[in-house]
């Protein structure tokens, strides 16, 4: 049996056991992120980094009048810019070591789960799906009811959004000026 005789006797009790191992799944990924990159002192260096220049850049596009020379106040606002970019960057591939780290415990967790709900509906839909999620929310199980929700659709669900919440109520999502910026930031349109 998939669950713990306790859970067994709920009507709900595959999906809370999926909610639950995904809970129990973003702590665990967000303590490992803790021990490689959080608590490190170049992490905290590159995170202050960011916080300055933005804090910097944001003033610098209010203050129009203290500059009087627009040029001069494009080429040190680009300046800024390029430096924002640049620990941004060096942040996202910091966080790279332990993303494959994450990124195994996830196949693991993920692997045992696909083994003990296979085949088994864990949640009903309230909605019919469309197209491409109707195939991933339907993935594995028998039968043609498109409400039927598998577990890697209910565990993916629940791992994006409880993983995302838990990194901003601990303080470690990404600063808001860096959150664009990463490996792959967007194209700069005074260049194109």
């Amino acid at each position: 049996m998939a669950t713990p005789s306790f859970l067994s006797s709920f009507k709900y009790s595959d999906s809370l056991s999926v909610v639950g191992i995904s809970i129990c799944t973003a702590v665990v990924c967000e303590a490992i992120s803790w021990l490689l990159i959080y608590r490190t002192n170049s992490y905290k260096s590159l995170k202050s980094s960011i916080d300055k220049a933005s804090k910097k850049l944001e003033t610098m596009k209010t203050d129009s009048n203290k500059i009087i020379n627009k040029k001069s106040k494009t080429k040190k606002i680009d300046r800024v810019e390029t430096s924002l970019k640049d620990a941004s960057r060096d942040l996202s591939l910091f966080k790279f070591k332990s993303g494959a780290v994450v990124a195994v415990v996830l196949f693991v967790v993920f692997g045992l789960l696909n083994s003990l709900f296979e085949g088994k509906t864990v949640a009903k839909l309230p909605f019919k799906p469309f197209g491409i999620v109707m195939k991933m929310s339907h993935r594995g199980l028998p039968g043609n009811d498109a409400t039927d929700c598998s577990m890697a659709f209910l565990y993916l669900l629940c791992s994006v959004s409880i993983r995302t919440n838990l990194q901003k109520f601990l303080g470690f999502s990404p600063p808001r000026s860096a959150a664009g910026a990463g490996l792959f930031p967007m194209p700069d349109p005074k260049t194109n």
